[in-house]
């Protein structure tokens, strides 16, 4: 992984993302863009002052994020990004090939009964880039132990576990698998896919009627440091392709959860 991505929304969330990617990228040598999206206002309205304030707004906001933490050496390019938050980290994403981003779970409304707030719900929702979402105040460390969630042993993208392969090689992590069996899942889903035996470092099989039921039955049980998931339209963040935002009451977790491009 050689870049980051760090969209900011405040300074509370925005200082712990950057301190995070900056002790990720310390080991894995990757360069860090940080940027804050601010509205564009019509410039036929004649608010092209009212734009110029919010980028300098932007800047302020990002240089003061900046002075905050220990580079530790690493590359950090921070710019204001002006439009729409999901178009532009698209369009940032394509443009600087970025191979993970670093998300808080939520970023500007923080309701306590939220776990994924509306903003980064939807950037899980749209996005197809590897996310990795980081809870509040939590700190760098090395996953020794992560816990990959599915329900299918198929993997149908030859590198849709390289990101996950990456960051266990570089935490010398062990990836312990989680195969929730659903009632909809076929028996030519059972086999594992050679990728997933490449992983394996132990193999739990139960029969839920959610990966988020299952997930929750066995987190305890492994406590891994990561956790990991597909994107699926229907898997494991079902409910966001209902709604953005993700009850704590429905799932939550106090260990970064890295979301990968799974089946569409």
């Amino acid at each position: 992984m050689k870049k980051i991505l760090v969209p900011v929304g405040s300074m509370e969330s925005g200082l712990n993302n950057i301190k995070y990617a900056i002790d990720f990228a310390a080991i894995s040598g990757a360069s860090v863009y940080v940027i804050n999206i601010y509205k564009a206002f019509s410039k036929v309205a004649g608010l092209t002052k009212v734009n110029q304030l919010m980028m300098e707004d932007s800047e302020t906001m990002l240089k003061g994020l900046l002075d905050q933490v220990e580079t530790k050496g690493v590359e950090i390019i921070a710019k204001p990004i002006q439009g729409d938050p999901y178009e532009a980290i698209s369009r940032i994403s394509k443009q600087l090939d970025i191979d993970l981003m670093i998300l808080s779970p939520q970023s500007l409304d923080k309701k306590a009964e939220l776990y994924l707030g509306p903003i980064t719900g939807k950037i899980v929702k749209q996005t197809k880039i590897p996310l990795m979402i980081v809870p509040k105040d939590y700190k760098f460390k090395k996953a020794e132990s992560i816990l990959l969630a599915f329900k299918r042993g198929h993997i149908p993208k030859e590198d849709g576990l390289k990101p996950l392969k990456e960051i266990a090689k570089l935490f010398n992590s062990k990836v312990h698998l989680l195969h929730v069996r659903t009632p909809d899942v076929m028996e030519e889903d059972d086999a594992l896919d050679p990728q997933l035996k490449e992983l394996q470092a132990s193999l739990t099989v139960t029969e839920n009627a959610t990966i988020f039921q299952g997930v929750l039955e066995h987190f305890q049980a492994h406590n891994p440091d990561m956790l990991c998931v597909l994107r699926r339209k229907r898997g494991f963040f079902q409910k966001l392709w209902e709604k953005n935002s993700v009850l704590k009451k429905e799932f939550h977790t106090s260990k970064p959860l890295l979301v990968l491009r799974g089946q569409e």
